[in-house]
């Protein structure tokens, strides 16, 4: 995983030369920062000066840096910024901001608890929502199916093809025809506007705030209702 994270300059006497290349130095609240792969897109530059080598041990190769004690919390503070950021795009690259505003509406949710975090369904998920409520009867083994996929995300899996391929996996209907996108959008407007009785005005701002299609704004904003399509 090669994330050029800190990178080290001198600014005087070494004409811009490269002295450390990208990694953490060491830094982290508790323990060292590896090269994660969430991280990789994080870059931070420091320009320091050659008179500056003792106080960053420097070696004699150019090879190694340790920053100095009294900008270590400073420099820390920022990287876990950086980091934060960087998490942020990678977890959600190629994502757009909902036109209509407002909070997204996520399919899954992180759950923390003391024995570490697992991932969950959003039951209030519009998709989700709708078959829960038109589940009658069905209802308990729906819930078992959504449950049954809960306990068996391939999180270990998800994680090594992602590594070793470099490639984040394809997710939000990415590479998928409009056409798909749209025949899951007509059955979920159908089920705000007719059984929900949503206006359709609100039912495609809901669907804006909505994972994956706020990624698809044209086509949600093309949706009618039976009633539009008769004006």
């Amino acid at each position: 995983m090669a994330c050029k994270l800190l990178i080290l300059r001198s600014s005087k006497s070494i004409s811009d030369r490269l002295l450390v290349a990208g990694n953490w130095l060491g830094l982290g609240p508790s323990r060292s920062w590896t090269k994660e792969e969430a991280h990789r897109l994080a870059r931070i530059r420091l320009d320091i000066p050659n008179t500056a080598d003792a106080e960053w041990k420097i070696d004699i190769r150019k090879s190694t840096a340790r920053p100095p004690l009294p900008v270590r919390s400073r420099l820390t503070r920022l990287a876990e910024d950086t980091r934060g950021r960087a998490r942020r795009v990678f977890a959600h690259r190629g994502q757009i901001v909902p036109v209509a505003g407002g909070k997204l509406t996520l399919a899954w949710r992180t759950e923390h608890f003391l024995g570490g975090m697992r991932y969950r369904i959003d039951l209030s998920h519009p998709a989700v929502l709708a078959v829960l409520d038109e589940s009658g009867d069905l209802a308990p083994q729906v819930r078992a199916m959504l449950r049954v996929i809960e306990e068996t995300i391939p999180v270990q899996r998800i994680w090594l093809d992602t590594t070793e391929s470099k490639e984040t996996p394809r997710t939000g209907f990415a590479g998928s025809e409009h056409g798909d996108v749209a025949a899951v959008l007509d059955v979920l407007f159908n089920n705000l506007t007719v059984r929900k009785g949503l206006s359709p005005m609100l039912a495609r701002e809901q669907l804006l705030r909505t994972e994956p299609f706020h990624n698809y704004p044209e086509l949600v904003m093309a949706l009618r209702a039976p009633s539009e399509r008769e004006k």
